[in-house]
């Protein structure tokens, strides 16, 4: 099967065209007339193709690559072969991501599932107290219960469920089975497959036979442009709200608890758990399975590193990482010293058995 057969390729940009919208220098403007049609990496680029690299080690590689071009930074512009056009670009990654974007539009959203033409679909429920503006498609399946308002431009998609008076702005998306309650969902949000926005909190209380469960009233409020993957959780306040921030990007099987409050344009890698009451700054980037104490504040700027273990307050722009979480130099400082021990340990012990 053909690379490109769920995405196909564009009818054609030129690199001229392409190197304007993404703001690159097209190193040779004779070859402004040459037609992309797609990405691919590096390694088998075929002509049509745009591909980027970051680093020295795409260099055997770039022999055999028959891209139509490449983007590429200054420092790397020296490993190029003269056969492959160069798109010369501050950030490769950003400029290649451009022209991703105006090669292939329908895989930066979750596609439409269904081919009918209605664009409410009979076999979806719409409660006859929501408000529909113009333009808003509810695929088959899905439900949208009473006072749900959504607005133009919006898809909601099969299986998922919208609940009683949530409120979804924009030119959203939101996929498959994925469930929205208790919400305030702003513009250009993307919820992706299986998500589940604004269940209750894990909150209880011991009582004479047990656990006393404490009632949940708070909401999820998330703000415009937020990315949330698929399976991904996020609890609604037990009093207060759960807010995720303008631009924030959260990844797939990631937690997220009670009257936590996101910042602007986070970046929240699979398996993170957020515990509840959380306040996490602007900008902050948490790598893969983080586990992240509640009650805590993580400053803006700060950058938690994968599989680390966060108990206490992380200041603004700091590199944290380990278990528990501690300034990152010190952390790769002290693994560094303890392998360096267990090395000269095994060497003592097989100097001793000879």
């Amino acid at each position: 099967m053909d690379h490109n057969h769920f995405f196909p390729p564009h009818a054609g940009v030129t690199l001229a065209a392409l190197a304007a919208q993404t703001g690159a220098e097209l190193q040779d403007e004779s070859q402004g007339g040459r037609i992309v049609r797609s990405v691919s990496p590096v390694s088998r680029a075929k002509e049509g193709d745009v591909c980027y690299i970051l680093s020295r080690r795409n260099k055997e590689e770039l022999v055999t690559c028959q891209a139509a071009a490449i983007f590429c930074e200054k420092p790397l512009l020296s490993l190029i072969p003269p056969h492959i056009p160069v798109l010369l670009a501050k950030s490769a990654q950003t400029a290649f991501a451009l022209a991703g974007a105006i090669l292939h539009p329908t895989a930066l959203k979750p596609i439409r599932m269904t081919t009918e033409p209605a664009r409410i679909s009979p076999a979806a429920y719409v409660d006859p107290t929501a408000k529909l503006e113009d333009g808003v498609e509810v695929e088959a399946m899905a439900v949208i219960g009473a006072d749900v308002e959504i607005g133009s431009g919006t898809r909601i998609g099969p299986g998922a469920v919208i609940g009683p008076g949530v409120r979804i702005g924009r030119d959203c998306v939101i996929a498959g089975g994925a469930t929205i309650q208790v919400a305030l969902v702003g513009n250009n949000v993307i919820i992706h497959n299986g998500a589940r926005i604004g269940q209750d909190g894990f909150g209880y209380a011991p009582g004479p036979r047990g656990m006393l469960k404490i009632v949940q009233i708070g909401r999820v409020i998330i703000q415009d442009h937020v990315e949330i993957g698929a399976n991904t959780t996020i609890d609604r306040g037990t009093m207060d709200d759960t807010v995720i921030g303008e631009g924030t990007k959260i990844d797939n099987l990631v937690q997220i608890g009670h009257n936590v409050r996101i910042g602007r344009h986070c970046g929240i890698v699979s398996q993170v758990g957020i515990a509840g009451s959380t306040v996490i700054g602007d900008g902050v980037m948490i790598g893969g399975a983080a586990g992240i104490n509640g009650h805590i504040k993580i400053g803006d700027g700060a950058q938690i590193a994968a599989m680390s273990g966060v108990l206490a307050e992380v200041p603004p722009g700091e590199k944290y990482g380990g278990v528990p979480a501690r300034p990152l130099k010190d952390y790769l400082r002290e693994v560094a010293d303890t392998l360096s021990r267990y090395d000269s340990r095994a060497k003592e012990k097989g100097t001793s058995n000879d």
